[in-house]
């Protein structure tokens, strides 16, 4: 473990003394989120070419393999090249979804020639990936997905809906889920397919959200040819397929403890501004035990994901338990940006505190439902009765 250490803190220098030379002010700038109005603006084209330049560096995706880009890196490294980025403010890959789901799905199921081609334009930032999994009727439960493909020859002809994709409006790519079979059981007879999102039949509609950005769409497939190639595992095994994708999204969040932890920084030092009267929030009593309580739920988190991560350096893959932490990030979030409108006032709307409160609506929905993971932890975790079938 020691030497596991020594070589996190080696590579947490070395990082540290990259992004001094490579994180400039002018790129912090460029890189900012901010609102416009009641427009909040993603400055995509420079938070994708500082992507590149992290990739260039090595710095992408460190515990990836060094074939595809990545350091090799431990889970100890990982975490503490994490903290580093978190200190400095740095962006990750702004192709999360890609880069911390469906590559891992790609690594385990993909072939040679789908790894060749996908997984370094993918880290690098070359191409956006997107999940095609939630329908209009089909969204927590999964296994209810109608979007169907049916084998021609050395294509699959696929027809359906998707809804609710993450960078859907500027994917190059999607990790597509289909139904092949319906004859069996629901969670058999789904398919998983890497779709070119520039094939003819496909139509994009972005959904602007009540936080004023677009970061999500819904695709319409309208008899699209997609050739076998695309295939990414087995005809009717895509249900392995998926499980793995969502286990890694809901393990994701192990980290973003780190994101948080800079929120409530934040949080403080605009609490310990004085106002136009010269008093402070952090002067009243109810204020002081409302910061503590959010710096509570935050330091719970950060407990909660290096349990999870202990259990990795010990060999265990994430399981159901990363429920746990899905559910306590979210509620954190969103208590975060209350208590950030609730201190600070009518003016902490009109910024990007007012963008967190709504954007924040979304993690209890997003990547599995609170009401879901519920039922995650008390059947998988605590052993209770499941929950009864209609």
């Amino acid at each position: 473990m020691s030497t596991d250490v020594d070589a996190a803190e080696l590579a947490r220098k070395e990082l540290r003394a990259w992004l001094e030379e490579h994180f400039t002010a002018e790129v912090r700038e460029a890189t900012a989120h901010r609102v416009e109005g009641d427009v909040h603006v993603e400055p995509f084209d420079a938070l994708r070419a500082w992507n590149a330049t992290l990739f260039d560096g090595g710095w992408a995706a460190p515990s990836w393999p060094v074939a595809f880009g990545g350091r090799d890196a431990g889970i100890l490294e990982q975490l503490a090249l994490n903290e580093e980025m978190a200190r400095a403010g740095a962006p990750g890959p702004i192709n999360a979804i890609g880069v911390a789901n469906i590559a891992p799905a790609i690594m385990t199921y993909g072939t040679p020639e789908q790894q060749e081609r996908f997984l370094r334009p993918m880290l690098r930032g070359d191409h956006i990936w997107s999940q095609g999994m939630s329908e209009p009727e089909s969204g927590s439960d999964l296994a209810s997905l109608r979007c169907r493909a049916v084998a021609d020859g050395d294509h699959f002809v696929v027809t359906g809906q998707k809804t609710w994709n993450s960078n859907g409006d500027r994917a190059h790519w999607c990790q597509l889920y289909v139904r092949t079979d319906a004859s069996g059981p629901k969670h058999q007879g789904i398919t998983c397919l890497l779709v070119d999102m520039s094939l003819p039949g496909i139509e994009v509609r972005p959904i602007r959200t009540m936080a004023g950005d677009s970061g999500f769409a819904e695709v319409f497939f309208d008899e699209v040819r997609i050739p076998r190639s695309a295939l990414l595992g087995e005809v009717d095994e895509g249900w392995s397929v998926a499980t793995r994708t969502l286990s890694n999204e809901r393990a994701g969040v192990a980290t973003l403890y780190l994101h948080l932890r800079r929120k409530l920084d934040r949080l403080l030092e605009e609490a310990a501004q004085p106002g136009p009267d010269g008093r402070r929030p952090t002067d009243s009593a109810v204020v002081r035990d409302a910061l503590a309580a959010r710096y509570t739920d935050v330091r719970v988190l950060e407990l909660l994901a290096k349990r999870m991560l202990g259990a990795m350096i010990a060999g265990r893959m994430p399981g159901p338990e990363g429920s746990v932490i899905k559910l306590a990030w979210g509620s954190t979030d969103q208590a975060l940006s209350n208590t950030a409108v609730d201190v600070l006032g009518l003016p902490a709307l009109t910024g990007s505190w007012g963008w967190n409160l709504l954007g924040s609506r979304s993690l209890t929905i997003a990547g599995g439902t609170t009401e879901v993971n519920k039922n995650i932890i008390g059947e998988r975790v605590l052993g209770l009765p499941r929950e009864p079938k209609p």
